[in-house]
């Protein structure tokens, strides 16, 4: 059960919970049983540490923040090339992290890995150094995100699902369960399986998120151009831009497409 946090102006730390005397517990914070909370980390209202999280600094969150049993947030990167740099983790406002999800901070110094707002990341996640999660983000149970990855607004990735670092997830894509990402997911596409395809438009989210019949009518047609005919990836960007210039959509498409190091998934 959720615990409902106090009056912005109460504070309630439990008795068996330990709180570093540096750390900035803003008014609103519950720290449940249990809870470590490092020096260097900085809780904003609201907060809520239900029991055995463990929060290293240095790290930043703001508001409505839900921390659920036994998440380990802002801990050393997994990384062999850390060396003990001071590096951080900048996580914004109403996310839930859920039972034993891992964040690492990033690897070098002056360096963070960070969340944005509204962010739903199920039991079990781990998110790597120098990750970016932006807003609206969905990861579903024991997702695993490498170093580097990136993972834009509304997108969603299905349950067990592993993504190799320096990999971007596109807005509003989704990625099917006990996928495997290895290459960039591009915007608004849907993908499943192992190798992992792009199988068409994610419908039902645009819909959901009131995009317009015509919109979805031309990504649906950038789909086609990209994934069905017989051009390669260039040929058949420059094919969708020639037809729809004045779509914001496409030139988001076009603009990932253009910048990916990886290559996009096919």
């Amino acid at each position: 059960m959720n615990q409902k946090a106090p009056a912005l102006h109460e504070e309630r730390i439990h008795e068996t919970a330990i709180v570093h005397p540096d750390a900035r517990l803003s008014p609103g914070v519950i720290v449940g049983p249990y809870c470590l909370v490092g020096e260097g980390v900085t809780l904003g209202p609201g907060c809520v540490l239900q029991s055995h999280v463990r929060i290293d600094g240095p790290l930043t969150a703001g508001r409505n923040n839900q921390f659920y049993h036994g998440a380990a947030i802002g801990g050393d990167p997994q990384d062999l090339k850390y060396n003990g740099d001071i590096s951080s983790v900048c996580i914004g406002d109403d996310n839930i992290f859920r039972e034993y999800v891992t964040v690492s901070r990033a690897t070098k110094q002056g360096c963070e890995t960070s969340i944005g707002n509204s962010n739903l990341l199920m039991a079990y996640v781990h998110i790597a150094h120098d990750c970016m999660i932006r807003n609206h983000v969905i990861l579903a149970n024991c997702v695993n995100l490498g170093g580097h990855v990136e993972v834009e607004d509304y997108a969603i990735v299905g349950g067990m699902t592993p993504v190799h670092q320096f990999v971007r997830i596109g807005s509003y894509s989704i990625l099917g369960g006990a996928s495997r990402a290895s290459k960039d997911m591009p915007p608004y596409m849907k993908a499943a399986g192992n190798p992992l395809r792009v199988v068409g438009t994610n419908a039902v989210g645009l819909e959901r998120h009131r995009f317009s019949a015509e919109t979805r009518r031309i990504l649906k047609e950038a789909f086609r151009i990209l994934y069905r005919s017989d051009l390669n990836v260039s040929q058949a960007a420059a094919r969708i831009r020639e037809e729809f210039p004045d779509s914001p959509e496409v030139a988001h498409l076009l603009e990932f497409i253009a910048a990916s190091d990886r290559g996009i998934v096919r």
